[in-house]
Parts: C-alpha cells; structure tokens; sequence
C-alpha cells in the first residue's frame, strides 16, 4: 500500500458531514452538530460583551447594535438552537441508557433493527423542539 493509497480514504470534512446514509438520523446528528457550534459561537461573543463591562462600556444600554432588529433576530436563532440542541441532546441520552434501544436479541438475519423505536422518538423529539421554538417566537412578538 502505497502512501497515495492511505490518504485516498481520508474523507476530512466530507467524512464530518457526509458519508453514510442520507436518513433522517443523520441530518439530526449534522444538525446537533452545527447548532452546538453555534452555541459555542454565542457563549464566546457573549463573554466578550460582557468583558466590555470592565473598560465601562455598557453595550446592552441605549440605542445600540444589542437594540437593533438584527440582534434580535439572532438572540431568537440562538434560542432556537439551543432548544433544537437540547432535545436532541435527550433524545441521545435516553438512547445511550438504553431506553431507545429495546431488547437485546441474537444477531440472525435478517437483523432486526432498532430504528422502529429510536425515529419515533426522533419525531417526538423535533415536534417538541417546534412547540418550544414556536413558544419563543410568540413571546419574542408579544415581548
């Protein structure tokens, strides 16, 4: 095997985003995956923002950026992510203990799958991460 033959089945980004099947697990797990970061992004900007408050610069007051229509916006993406991130994030620890899984049964075929469990909790999961989403819409309007 040559090293040209070693690199060939390195995927990089493609194999962190693509590869695999194309179901609806997996764009939960691309979309856990960017709302995390995103996350992450605000928490960082958000220390920032904050660490103005040593120098006495209060960007939160007045008439500034944090008042406009954009920034706002961007405060509702962020909670929308985050409830995504959330339960996801639950979806995965009820699978990980188990829950999702079902019985373990001997590995015959034809395999026995155990997505007749988990994608009804995946849906359950979105439909509870809309109601939540819809819920802070409607309160960013009446607020």
């Amino acid at each position: 095997m040559t090293v040209l033959d070693r690199r060939s089945n390195r995927l990089g980004v493609w194999g962190w985003l693509g590869g695999g099947r194309w179901g609806m697990e997996r764009y939960a797990y691309i979309l856990h995956r960017i709302t995390g970061l995103a996350i992450l992004l605000y928490l960082l900007l958000h220390i920032v923002v904050t660490s103005f408050r040593v120098e006495g610069i209060y960007l939160w007051t007045g008439n500034g950026f944090l008042h406009s229509p954009v920034f706002e916006m961007g405060e509702y993406l962020v909670f929308a992510a985050f409830a995504y991130h959330a339960c996801n994030g639950l979806r995965l620890v009820l699978v990980e203990l188990g829950v999702a899984v079902g019985k373990p049964t001997e590995p015959v075929f034809p395999y026995k799958t155990s997505l007749n469990v988990q994608r009804p909790l995946l849906i359950g999961m979105m439909f509870l991460a809309l109601i939540l989403v819809a819920m802070g819409a409607y309160a960013e309007l009446i607020g």
